[in-house]
């Protein structure tokens, strides 16, 4: 069979190039080995964001007091929250083959291999193997968790992502090794529902890619919450005793035990590149991932590679958006470039995180004369009133030209007020185009038009 593109993964990147390609007229088809919709929809961000909401309702009710409402003998059914979470990632999987039927876009079950210029070989369930041929194909593999070498997965005691987003029953207690993203909403997760969860994080900060002040604040909400956090401390070992993991972790005052059922290892993730024909294609790796150009195109002409397996942030909004470039400049069209310094980053922990751009300690490294407002939630009457208080909206002006350099949010409902700054920063927006926006009181979006005001020392209504 002969396609103008073939695309090996459906996840965020795959599928939505799949679509666009199809949307230009292009002859489509994805080459899938296991769930349509990638790790993303299975096994990732719609899952997780399943539990975490599970989570916050259970939450909202052992707090229900402080709203003036009585509610007695309130537990988690742990089975029927993961059972929610399985059918929701089930149903979004099923609108992803719909759009691909839609779109009249072929869908080959298996694991493919670039065996050659334009060949691709797919080994079905069966071991069988098949040849499909296309003009151009596009890698988009993902990643998986990543494993340290003394701290091996064992997917029992313990376990990665996936493993957590399926555990048979609640655990009592968790070591969560790592907290970016992954670890972090996972601490918040299984410590909401009960869980006694410890972070042990090897740097000095927890989400050590946000900006510090962010860093601190939600430190200071998590260890609110009973999370233990030990940060410039690692794992040395893993011994299991009893059903029990002790784990030796070295901390800067020496070596300690700490003891729970279940140990999460979220110290990031590897690109999947072994057996899909890289070294046989002589297709160029650069620390790791593929190398590519600005429309993903790879040293091997016709062949593409998007999202996790090249370098830039491992997000799935940014695996889509590199798949429309790409599949635009593969239809002829003039597509821009992808501007990775104002790419969204989201953490779904309580309270959540928002950032794009740079931040204030970056800001001063590479020598910006710099304006920073910042607006905390105390002062927000809408957060007040939702009974949520902790964080701010912390924005980073170019004081030259009043341009925005970053932003740095922590707080209710953060992940929903980012795209703002998103907007505002690619239209080249300054500082009093933001502060002269009316924004809707009362509103948390509000405090975005406060924080600039407060970088310009200017009137703050509340």
């Amino acid at each position: 069979m002969s396609y103008d593109i073939i695309i090996i993964g459906s996840g965020p990147g795959g599928y939505v190039a799949a679509i666009r390609a199809s949307q230009l007229g292009l002859k489509t088809a994805v080459v899938e080995k296991a769930e349509v919709g990638g790790i993303c929809l299975n096994w990732g961000c719609i899952p997780t964001k399943s539990l975490l909401k599970s989570a916050q309702v259970y939450d909202y009710i052992k707090h229900a007091e402080n709203y003036g409402i009585e509610v007695t003998d309130a537990k988690p059914n742990f089975e029927k929250i993961i059972e929610r979470s399985r059918g929701i990632a089930g149903q979004m999987s099923k609108g992803v083959e719909f759009l691909f039927k839609k779109n009249k876009i072929d869908i080959i079950q298996g694991f493919a291999k670039l065996i050659e210029k334009g060949k691709v070989e797919v080994t079905n369930a069966d071991k069988s193997t098949e040849i499909y041929s296309a003009k151009h194909i596009i890698l988009a593999t993902g990643s998986r968790s990543k494993e340290l070498p003394n701290l091996k997965q064992d997917g029992n005691k313990i376990i990665g992502y996936r493993e957590a987003l399926t555990l048979k029953k609640l655990p009592k207690s968790m070591i969560v090794v790592g907290s970016g993203a992954i670890g972090t909403e996972f601490a918040s997760l299984y410590n909401s529902l009960g869980t006694k969860v410890t972070i042990v994080e090897f740097l000095p900060n927890i989400v050590p890619n946000e900006d510090i002040d962010v860093s601190k604040q939600l430190g200071r909400s998590l260890k609110k919450a009973k999370i233990k956090i030990m940060v410039g401390s690692s794992v040395q070992k893993v011994e299991i005793e009893d059903d029990i993991c002790k784990a030796t972790v070295k901390t800067k005052r020496g070596e300690e035990i700490l003891e729970a059922e279940i140990i999460l290892s979220a110290v990031g993730i590897t690109p999947n590149l072994e057996n899909i024909g890289i070294e046989e294609n002589n297709i160029e790796l650069e620390k790791g991932k593929i190398k590519v150009n600005d429309f993903y195109q790879t040293n091997i002409e016709g062949v593409y590679a998007i999202g996790d397996i090249v370098h830039g942030p491992a997000l799935a909004h940014v695996a889509s958006a590199e798949a429309i470039t790409c599949v635009e400049k593969i239809a002829g069209q003039n597509p821009p470039k992808i501007d990775y310094t104002n790419i969204p980053g989201a953490i779904y922990t309580t309270p959540e995180v928002a950032s794009t751009g740079i931040t204030e300690a970056m800001a001063n490294e590479q020598g910006y004369n710099i304006k920073v407002g910042k607006f905390p939630y105390t002062a927000s009457g809408k957060a007040t009133s939702a009974g949520n208080r902790d964080g701010f909206i912390k924005l980073i002006f170019n004081a030259d030209d009043n341009k925005l350099l970053g932003a740095h949010f922590v707080g209710l409902n953060v992940t929903e007020m980012i795209a703002e700054i998103v907007v505002a920063k690619k239209l080249g927006a300054e500082a009093h185009d933001i502060i002269k926006a009316i924004h809707p009181h009362p509103t948390m979006s509000e405090a975005i038009m406060e924080a600039a005001a407060a970088a310009y020392d200017e009137v703050i209504h509340l």
